[in-house]
C-alpha cells in the first residue's frame, strides 16, 4: 500500500473549539480536525451517529457496536451518555480500532463537554486501560491498524459508526474492499452511519451490497446511512448517479498500491 500515515506528525495536535461549545483536535498527520467545527464535536456524534443508529435499533436489548475509529472517543462516550439517559437497561458492547495509543492515554485530561461529567470514571478507565466493563456496558479499544483488525473480528455488529478521517486524507478506510470487510462482520439488520456524502463512498457501499440512504438532519449537515435491509428513508439511486456521471467510481485498494 502507498504511505498514507505519517508517524513523525502523529503527535502534533491542536485543540479546537467547535460550534456547539465542545472541543476537538486538529491532526497535523491528516491535516484535518477530528470533528466538524461547524456542526460541533458532541452534536456531530449524537446527530450523525448515535441518534440515527438507535432510531432503527431501539427495540434490541443488546447491541454490538463498531466505532471506526476511536479517536477522541466522542462516538463511544456519547453512546454511553445516550443509553444511560434513554435506554438504561440496554446492553452495549463497543469495539473500536485505533492506532494512536498516545492519543487515547491523553484523553483522561481532555476537555470533554459537561454532558460527559457523569461518565468521567468510564472515560478515565478507557483512556488508561483501553477497556471498561460493567453489567450493561463493555468498551474495548483494539490498538492497531483497522484494516488488519477487522478481518479478525468474530462478532456480528448491529451498528457501525463509520467515522474515520475523510476519504481524501485516509482513503484506505473508505474503499470497496474495506466495506466488503465491514459487510462480512455485519448483522442482517446492520445500521451504518457516516458523515460522508461523497459519491465514491456511496458507490463503494452500494457495490459492497449495502442499500444507501440520505438522512435529513436539521441541526447538523446531512450524512449517509447504509443497511442490508430496506429502511424508511430516502434511498440514494446509485445506478442513476452512475448513468449520469460516467466518471463516478468507488475507491479501490488497487488505487493505493505501490
Amino acid at each position: 500500500m502507498k504511505k498514507v500515515y505519517n508517524l513523525e506528525k502523529r503527535a502534533k495536535k491542536e485543540k479546537k473549539l467547535t460550534a456547539d461549545g465542545s472541543y476537538t483536535l486538529y491532526s497535523a498527520e491528516f491535516d484535518e480536525c477530528y470533528h466538524s467545527l461547524k456542526d460541533g464535536a458532541l452534536q456531530e456524534a449524537l446527530k450523525k451517529h448515535i441518534e440515527v443508529a438507535f432510531e432503527f435499533q431501539k427495540e434490541k436489548t443488546s447491541l454490538n457496536i463498531l466505532d471506526i475509529c476511536f479517536g477522541l472517543g466522542y462516538n463511544t462516550f456519547a453512546t454511553v451518555y445516550f443509553i444511560k439517559r434513554f435506554f438504561p437497561k440496554k446492553r452495549v458492547n463497543i469495539i473500536s480500532p485505533e492506532f494512536d495509543i498516545e492519543l487515547v492515554k491523553s484523553l483522561k485530561d481532555f476537555s470533554y463537554p459537561k454532558e460527559f461529567e457523569p461518565i468521567k470514571d468510564i472515560i478515565y478507565q478507557v483512556s488508561q486501560n483501553g477497556f471498561y466493563e460493567d453489567k450493561n456496558i463493555k468498551i474495548e479499544i483494539l490498538f492497531g491498524d483497522a484494516r488488519e483488525i477487522l478481518p479478525k473480528l468474530k462478532q456480528k455488529f448491529d451498528i457501525v459508526y463509520q467515522d474515520a478521517f475523510s476519504p481524501k486524507k485516509n482513503p484506505l478506510l473508505w474503499t470497496r474492499e474495506y466495506f466488503e470487510t465491514i459487510k462480512a462482520i455485519s448483522s442482517e439488520d446492520i445500521i451504518l452511519t457516516t458523515y460522508s456524502i461523497a459519491t465514491p463512498v456511496r458507490v463503494a457501499l452500494w457495490e459492497s451490497g449495502f442499500l444507501v440512504y440520505e438522512y435529513p438532519n436539521k441541526s447538523v449537515r446531512r450524512g449517509t446511512v447504509a443497511s442490508l435491509k430496506p429502511l424508511d428513508l430516502k434511498e440514494v439511486d446509485i445506478e442513476l448517479k452512475l448513468q449520469r456521471n460516467k466518471e463516478a467510481r468507488s475507491l479501490r485498494d488497487r488505487d493505493f498500491m505501490e
